[in-house]
């Protein structure tokens, strides 16, 4: 019997596959179902615009409330003019931004607070490179050297500062004392009453409160950098230094503008210290910017609001202007990548 032509090697590829639209709409076939389209899916992390303002509102709010509404507000009481209770009588244009930098201290605070930022920013950068690469080894107790470090820069300035104050003390202060049971002085040193010894003084507190933050900063890049660019580095034949100059220092360098951005912020601001420690000094001879302006205003024989309004905008623009000019020396911009 011959065999049937579609168990034939290669039928099935011959034959016409069905239609199958083959019998739709044909007398006592049954309709097929309508083809709907479904609406494009909204691509993901995209929401509507009222959703966003719900999340963004309340920091929208904040960031008014507490950055831009002060500082419209500083700008209008620099033009207005005040009595000696604080009254608003009127607007005095410019004058109030011409008498302050006609008043006879300006050099000298200005150059206290180029003195008092460089100072204990450099030393800052400089100890916390050094903590942080300390705090980064295992030893035993490191857990709890890590909280003692924080202490310092977690307590109070005013509590911190007023602590010191004690401790530079002329007659019972600790540090006198224990200088001279040392024979390294032979007299007590008037540490915030010598012209000499006030702002180096001053400079120490500083670097102590902020060392703390810096160096977790620091110590938190230090534990981003991978093993394997260390153990590269020492199968090249690098040595410590080497290794710590040519690989970890300039991989380090996100963390350190960061730090050192933040600090000279937080310190061209830092009120309590100097105030706490130099307040019994009469004049401007070892006031920052941030002092200067609060005398302006409650301390001095000027008590002009607008006056300290007027530095106060000046102070927030010689901010941006040194952290701008830190930015474009260190060279912080994203590389082009054509």
């Amino acid at each position: 019997m011959a065999p049937r032509a579609d168990s034939q090697p290669g039928a099935l590829a011959d034959s016409p596959a069905p239609d199958p639209t083959e019998g739709v709409g044909a007398p006592g076939s049954v309709p097929s179902a309508p083809v709907t389209r479904r609406k494009a899916p909204r691509p993901r992390g995209r929401a509507p615009w009222w959703v966003a303002l719900i999340w963004l509102g309340p920091v929208l709010a904040l960031i008014f409330g507490v950055v831009i509404y002060p500082a419209i507000e500083l700008v209008r009481a620099s033009t207005g003019e005040y009595s000696i209770t604080g009254l608003r009588r009127g607007s005095a244009g410019t004058e109030n931004y011409t008498d302050v930098l006609q008043h006879p201290a300006l050099g000298t605070v200005l150059l206290n607070t180029l003195i008092w930022v460089s100072a204990v920013v450099a030393i800052t950068i400089l100890l916390s490179l050094g903590l942080a690469q300390f705090l980064s080894k295992e030893f035993f107790g490191r857990r709890m050297v890590r909280w003692a470090v924080l202490v310092p820069w977690a307590a109070s300035l005013v509590i911190t500062a007023r602590l010191f104050t004690l401790i530079y003390d002329y007659y019972h202060g600790i540090l006198n004392v224990f200088l001279m049971k040392l024979h390294v002085i032979d007299e007590p040193i008037d540490w915030l009453g010598d012209d000499s010894w006030t702002m180096p003084s001053m400079i120490a507190v500083g670097v102590l409160v902020s060392v703390p933050f810096t160096a977790y900063v620091l110590l938190a890049g230090l534990n981003a950098i991978p093993d394997e660019v260390h153990e590269a580095a020492r199968i090249d034949g690098a040595g410590p230094w080497q290794a710590y100059r040519r690989v970890t220092f300039p991989l380090l360098r996100p963390a350190l503008l960061v730090s050192a951005v933040l600090n000279m912020i937080y310190v061209f601001n830092s009120f309590p210290i100097i105030w706490t420690l130099n307040d019994r000094n009469p004049g401007y001879t070892h006031d920052t910017t941030i002092t200067f302006m609060y005398k302006l205003a409650f301390k001095s024989a000027d008590r002009d609001v607008g006056m300290s309004a007027a530095a106060g905008v000046f102070n927030v623009l010689l901010i941006l202007v040194a952290v701008v000019l830190y930015l474009r020396l260190v060279k912080w911009r994203e590389e082009d990548p054509t």
